[in-house]
Parts: C-alpha cells; sequence; structure tokens
C-alpha cells in the first residue's frame, strides 16, 4: 500500500483549492485511509463536508476518481463547482448525445478527467462498461451510500449494481459516503457494496448548536407566522403537498415575509430560479416538499419547520440537518398531533399495496402505453399518472408506490427529472454565423459562449444546461431559455428544452403479468422495516420525557452523549415546571413591561403555547392583567 503522504502536502492542496486552513473532523483521517488503499466508510453529518473526502485523495492519486451520485441535479453542481476550482471533473448523465459522452469518455482515457460523475444506472450500460474497463481508475466513491442499503429509508434497485464494476478495477479503493445511516443499514452497505477489510468512520451525529422542538398546535399556519416573526434570518418550511408549498408561500408573502416554494412538479427553469432566489437572500422562507435540498449548502439557516412529519428518523434527521451549517443557533420545529399521526400511518399503508395490486398496474401501465407482450424494451414516454389512473380507476398513491416497486424489480424505471437535459445543436453554417453575430450582438454573444462552453455543438446534439450558460453569462436561467428560443424561431440552433413532463422508460421487454413472479418474502420484510422506521419516528414525537437529542443519537447508535441538550422542548419543559414558571415570570414582570414573545425570549423556553397557558391561568386568578397594546402587568 502506498504511504500516506505529509500532512504539509494535504493542507496545501485543500487550502489552495478550497480555501481552508484546516480539515473538519474525521476528514484527514478518512482521506488517509483512502490514500492507504483501504475500502472505507465515511458517516458524516449533513454539511460536514464529505465531498473533500473523495476530491482530495483524487488529487493525489495516479488515474481516475469514479464517483457515483443518485442525482443528475448534483453531478452537474459538483462538475461546476470543481470547475470553478479549476480541477478537471465531468459527468455523464442522460440525455446527453452520443458525441457528446463520446467526447467524455475520450477524455477519460486520455488522462485529461481527474473526477468522473456517473448515476448508478449507467453502470448497467454495456457499452459503458466497456470504456470502464480501459480506464484508469484509482478510486470508486459512492456518494448517498444509504441508497445501496435494502433495508434503508431511500433505497436505489440500481445501486444494487456498483459491487459488479469492482472486478475491473480490483485494486481500487472504494468510498462509501452518507449522512444518514443506522448500525443496521451501514453492515448493509458494507455487504452490497463487497468492501473487504473496511475502515470505518463515524462522526458524531450531535448538533449542539440546534435545538429540536414538537410542536403540538391543530392551527399551524398561525403558529408558524408567529415562529417566523419571532426568527431572525433564512428558513426552510418542509411539507409534504404540492399544493401546501404554494398556499403556505403566499400566506407568508400576504403577511410580508418574503417567501417561495419549490417543488419536483416545477420546471428546471422555474426551479433553479426559485432556489437561486432564496440562495441569494432575496426570498427569506422555502417552502418545499422533500425534493428540495440536496446539495444545497446554505450556512444561515436559522430555522427548518416540518409542517408535517416525515416517515422516517432519518428524512428528518437529514432534513432539519440544513439548519445552522455555519454553527451558529438554529431552531428545527417538527408539528404533530393525533390527526397528524393517524394520516402518516394511513400514508404508511398506501406505500404497501398488495402484489396482486402492483400487478394490475403493470397491466395498465402496458395498455395505456400499448406495448404487447415480449416487446417495449426501452420504450421512453411522459409518464400520465392522472390519465392512467382516471382511466383504469386507480388511485394515484397506491399507483404511484406500486409503480415503484415495479421499478425494484427492474420491469420500469422512473428517471428523476433532473435526469433528463436539454439538447442544443448549431444548424447555421459558419458564414452565416458571422454575420448573425455582427448583426445581432447580444444573441450572437450568448451563441459565442455556448460555442465556447460546448464543443462539436456544430455538428451534432449535445445536452446543455441553461442554468450553467446562465452562470457564465452572468443572467438569469429565464432569460436564457427565451434567447435560446429566440435562436431556434430564426434557424440559427436546434433547441430541444428537457420535457417538463416526468418520463416512465421500460427497462424490460413485457411479460404477461402473471408471470412477475414478486418476491412476497422480500416484499413482507421491506414493509416491516419500513413499518419499524414509522414506529421510531411516532415514537420520537410521543416521547415527552428524553432529551430530543438523545433520542435522535440513540436511533442512529449513539449512546454516548454526556449531557441532555438543554435547549430542546423536553428539556426546557423540565427546566420550567409550572410553580417555577410562574415565579420566574412574576420576577420578570416586576422589572419589565413584557409580551408573551418577550417572556419566551428571556425564559428562554420555545414552547410558547405553555408560557400562554401558564399566563392566562394567572391572569383568570387576577395575579396579572394585560393593557391595551397586549403587554402583560402584575395586578
Amino acid at each position: 500500500m502506498a504511504p500516506s503522504p505529509s500532512s504539509d502536502k494535504k493542507r496545501s492542496l485543500l487550502e489552495h483549492y478550497w480555501g481552508h486552513t484546516s480539515f473538519r473532523p474525521l476528514q484527514e483521517q478518512i482521506i488517509d485511509s483512502v490514500l492507504s488503499g483501504h475500502d472505507t466508510t465515511a458517516l458524516l453529518p449533513t454539511g460536514g463536508g464529505k465531498s473533500v473526502c473523495y476530491q482530495l485523495p483524487a488529487l493525489m492519486m495516479e488515474g481516475m476518481c469514479l464517483v457515483i451520485s443518485p442525482l443528475i441535479a448534483l453531478m452537474k453542481d459538483q462538475v461546476q463547482q470543481l470547475g470553478d476550482l479549476h480541477i478537471k471533473a465531468a459527468c455523464i448523465v442522460s440525455g446527453m448525445s452520443s458525441h457528446a459522452v463520446d467526447v467524455v469518455l475520450n477524455n477519460c482515457h486520455f488522462g485529461k478527467i481527474k473526477i468522473l460523475y456517473v448515476s448508478p444506472e449507467r453502470l448497467q450500460q454495456r457499452s459503458f462498461i466497456e470504456h470502464l474497463r480501459q480506464m484508469k481508475i484509482s478510486l470508486i466513491a459512492v456518494d448517498e451510500a444509504h441508497c445501496v442499503s435494502q433495508w434503508g429509508y431511500d433505497f436505489r434497485p440500481p445501486y444494487l449494481h456498483i459491487a459488479d464494476i469492482r472486478q475491473y478495477h480490483p485494486t481500487a479503493p472504494l468510498i462509501a459516503l452518507t449522512a444518514t445511516a443506522t448500525p443496521e443499514v451501514l453492515d448493509d452497505i458494507v455487504r452490497q457494496l463487497k468492501m473487504t477489510h473496511v475502515q470505518r468512520f463515524q462522526s458524531s451525529f450531535y448538533r449542539e448548536n440546534l435545538d429540536y422542538s414538537v410542536v403540538y398546535d391543530e392551527n399551524r399556519t398561525a403558529r408558524i407566522l408567529r415562529i417566523v416573526r419571532q426568527t431572525e434570518g433564512t428558513g426552510i418550511i418542509y411539507t409534504r403537498s404540492r399544493r401546501a408549498t404554494r398556499e403556505l408561500s403566499d400566506m407568508l408573502n400576504a403577511n410580508n415575509v418574503s417567501a417561495t416554494f419549490y417543488h419536483a412538479g416545477l420546471d428546471a427553469a422555474d426551479r433553479d430560479n426559485r432556489q437561486r432566489l432564496w440562495m441569494q437572500g432575496q426570498r427569506r422562507v422555502m417552502v418545499a416538499t422533500n425534493a428540495f435540498g440536496m446539495g444545497i449548502d446554505k450556512p444561515d439557516v436559522r430555522f427548518v419547520i416540518h409542517y408535517d412529519i416525515p416517515n422516517s428518523i432519518e428524512a428528518y434527521f437529514q432534513e432539519a440537518g440544513r439548519a445552522g451549517r455555519d454553527g451558529l443557533p438554529a431552531h428545527c420545529y417538527l408539528f404533530a398531533s393525533p390527526s397528524a399521526i393517524n394520516i402518516l400511518r394511513q400514508n404508511h399503508m398506501s406505500e404497501f399495496p398488495s402484489l396482486k395490486y402492483i400487478r394490475n398496474v403493470y397491466r395498465a401501465l402496458c395498455n395505456h402505453y400499448q406495448i404487447p407482450t415480449g416487446s417495449g424494451l426501452n420504450t421512453q414516454a411522459d409518464f400520465a399518472i392522472e390519465t392512467i389512473c382516471s382511466n383504469y380507476n386507480l388511485k394515484p398513491v397506491e399507483f404511484y408506490n406500486a409503480c415503484r416497486f415495479l421499478e425494484r424489480e427492474g420491469l420500469i424505471s422512473i428517471p428523476e427529472r433532473d435526469e433528463t437535459s436539454s439538447t442544443l445543436s448549431v444548424i447555421a453554417k459558419r458564414d452565416e454565423l458571422y454575420r448573425f453575430q455582427v448583426d445581432h450582438l447580444r444573441l450572437g454573444n450568448l451563441l459565442f459562449e455556448i460555442l465556447r462552453m460546448y464543443p462539436g455543438i456544430s455538428s451534432v446534439n449535445v445536452a446543455i444546461n441553461e442554468r450553467k450558460i446562465a452562470s457564465r453569462c452572468l443572467s438569469d436561467t429565464a432569460n436564457i431559455i427565451q434567447m435560446l428560443n429566440q435562436l431556434h424561431a430564426m434557424h440559427i440552433v436546434e433547441y430541444k428544452p428537457c420535457p417538463k413532463a416526468p418520463q416512465i422508460i421500460f427497462t424490460s421487454p413485457r411479460i404477461d403479468e402473471h408471470s412477475i413472479h414478486l418476491n412476497e418474502q422480500n416484499y413482507d420484510v421491506l414493509k416491516q422495516k419500513a413499518s419499524e422506521r414509522l414506529n421510531a419516528m411516532i415514537g420520537y414525537i410521543q416521547n415527552n420525557g428524553v432529551c430530543r437529542s438523545r433520542q435522535l443519537l440513540a436511533y442512529f447508535g449513539q449512546t454516548d452523549l454526556q449531557a441532555d441538550c438543554g435547549m430542546c422542548d423536553v428539556c426546557t419543559r423540565q427546566d420550567a415546571t409550572s410553580d417555577g414558571l410562574e415565579q420566574a415570570i412574576l420576577a420578570l414582570l416586576t422589572k419589565n413591561r413584557l409580551n408573551i414573545r418577550n417572556l419566551c425570549e428571556l425564559l428562554k423556553v420555545k414552547d410558547y403555547s405553555m408560557v400562554e397557558e401558564t399566563v392566562s391561568r394567572m391572569i383568570d386568578r387576577g395575579e396579572l392583567y394585560l393593557d391595551e397594546n397586549l403587554f402583560i402587568n402584575v395586578s
């Protein structure tokens, strides 16, 4: 094995490329493990600097680092960030022309690429494997590695094929990175990726600057408005419903709180623009489904609110962990009620439709897209969920979950929206281009920049990234799309925007639904594991006797927290008994003229309802009264 490089060399690279003078906790040990040739697992919290753990070793090793990542948007962002750092990186994504893919692969063969990002689906393509076998791979990195585990909360079937490529580069170490994995899931990751002589690194899950609170309040909207007004800085509100993202955003804007919303149903340009407005501070609050947040590194998020209860502690911990990445205090609120828990249980039941129902959904899909038995391999079409459900009398939620199980079985694929790309080719001839650039300065400048960014675009369709073009041109994505449409209308380019509708791909020829051999035992185990995660989430909500941080850490197998956090709703409630709280309120009011908000801030109590109830009791007894400005006074 190669000796570990000097600390000076690693720190020099860290400062030169990333501008940091010291490593974050465990980063250097993880890097040393990789450079020493060990298979390595890195369990680091959200925002803990996982990417540096493979990017820096890649710079120090001969050959290339292959990164398997689940989301195309993440890959594109990483490649752009590395390009800004002058690190040679590329990604291969669906929607790219064969010429564009060949250009990237040739650059890999000739050593012009240091880090290559691909999706796990790419590893199932024979043509890519043939190229991969010829590449000089020095390191394999698996990002979001919890997707490998069938027992995890976010399993992706294509991840199971990652281990197959190790045979072509048996000496290349593999590093698996994730922010959320229980001990059982971590063991499954090691097993599924066929890792040997593994060095495991796990940072503490404890975030001392975050306080977690479960809020029992049926009037969520009013409470959220109060929280947002009482908390400075930017924040995220998570909800399950796309409709609720818009409604909550409208409510906040109507109350003079700048907000925007985000969900997977918006087109790429709209999502990019909304994300940019929030990242740049032009919108204070982002209201979103769980489609938002992956790869977002905004350090100054002061609060994360969960309007609905997540399906699992893993999902909650990851989303709440997007608060306070700058190390400063931040607040995490989770709304709960008996009715919300009932809805959560009902959603769980719909996640696992019967095996008979799954077979019926497969027949409906094949019939809708008119695919005969034995045909249909690689058929791709708009995923018309509403139409299919209406025509075949299917419930949308159960239908979609059945499709996900069919995807597990390798019969269909439902790509993420960001896995499709716009394409562009320049169809005007060279002399025509010259005249055009002279006559149309604004459009000509855009065309010139595109020709620089995408070599070969004059001869074939090339996958493009409108957001990246906008960034290079110091413009916004919507403006770039408008200009590309103008160029298309003028027959200068052929521009095809990425499909707005979600897509479905038949990854296997149609078989008779009665021939689908669904693994019933595996299905039952998956259902049991999901039920265990659900019960753990409900148990966390209902356990009002143990520090929230202790509960979260214990779920991930960490039981060494020395003391309670002292900040969560459980800790503050225990610190403020009824008698003690009344005495504290009286002591403060004899010196100050305060309202409820002032009281809670001075008492350091986050559960406003507890203070309100106590004040109400004291008013009823005649000990306190409210003046005309709603300030509390001692009688």
